[in-house]
């Protein structure tokens, strides 16, 4: 029993010992949003107080049209994911990108809310801010969770939905990003709020893209800048822990016409998912793209924005 104890001990010493090394190499304290903000954001970005937050948004396209496309992007994520399709549909639809609440150059909510009914008063609170009233929601990963359990909830508010590889459904054999394995694992978790180390974010980025030469040094700058802004690391943990509880209801609920897309080697949430959409919303319509990974709209934008534009169509 000795020799158990006095191994238990020395394995929790050189544990103990490791993770003080770990924090002393890595650690990181949050970034300030002005040194961040003139790197992130461009000409088409305004700052619109939404809910106590300064919401990162970028408003592009033809204002005629009075039903945009209001484009929600998945953890850890921000709107630049959005950048490429939003210049394929340029000239021919509005398009309403947004730093979620949490993420980006927003950064988190004062209230430290993270859940399906606080991002449904954040889709309403911003469109009012923005004279939007009736407009086709499109949501990639979380963001695609947010956007059906919007709908099931706001019955006739939506033109549209579009899913594009969304969460919604429990996670079967999918291995996940390295990043999202750490942030989900209790205890250990808590060390991301000191340290998010670029080669961590680098491996997480390689299970996110099928194209890994989509995994340059700009990008990994990028997210991992965009992690580190002041109060996001607080707000991803927040969700990792389980803030956002359960669905507002079932997919089978959402009423509202709708397109699913999905990258045939999605790592993070499986293809399988969307024959699972496809079968529980009547009606809607599902499109896989091959050698794609779990955000199209960055590796396949044209083809992309080419479906949105097939099912919403152009302005006129």
């Amino acid at each position: 029993m000795n020799q158990v104890l006095k191994f238990v001990g020395y394995f929790l010493a050189v544990f103990l010992v490791g993770i003080v090394v770990l924090l002393a190499v890595f650690f990181e304290s949050d970034v300030p949003l002005a040194e961040l903000k003139p790197k992130y954001s461009t000409a088409q970005s305004q700052y619109v107080p939404v809910l106590g937050m300064q919401v990162h948004v970028r408003d592009e396209g033809p204002k005629t049209d009075t039903i945009p496309l209001v484009l929600l992007h998945g953890m850890s994520s921000s709107l630049h994911t959005w950048n490429e399709v939003v210049h394929s549909v340029a000239g021919r639809r509005r398009t309403i990108s947004v730093d979620l609440p949490g993420f980006g150059m927003t950064g988190p909510n004062p209230k430290n809310q993270y859940n399906f009914v606080f991002y449904n008063e954040f889709i309403d609170s911003l469109c009012a801010k923005l004279g939007v009233h009736k407009f086709t929601l499109v949501g990639n990963s979380m963001g695609g969770a947010i956007a059906w359990n919007y709908d099931i909830t706001h019955s006739g508010r939506l033109d549209k939905l579009i899913l594009i590889d969304a969460a919604g459904y429990p996670k079967t054999k999918e291995k996940g990003s390295l990043g999202f394995l750490i942030a989900s694992t209790p205890v250990i978790n808590n060390l991301l709020l000191y340290f998010t180390p670029k080669v961590l974010v680098r491996k997480s980025l390689e299970t996110i893209y099928f194209d890994q030469n989509l995994i340059t040094d700009a990008q990994v700058e990028r997210f991992h800048d965009i992690v580190v802004r002041e109060g996001n690391r607080a707000a991803a943990l927040e969700i990792f822990k389980g803030s956002f509880g359960k669905p507002l209801g079932k997919t089978s609920q959402v009423k509202t016409p709708t397109l699913i897309l999905w990258g045939e080697f999605d790592h993070v949430i499986d293809v399988g998912n969307a024959d699972r959409f496809n079968q529980d919303i009547q009606g809607s319509k599902q499109v896989v793209f091959s050698k794609v990974g779990h955000v199209p709209m960055e590796e396949v934008p044209d083809k992309v924005a080419d479906e949105l534009l097939k099912f919403v169509g152009k302005i006129k």
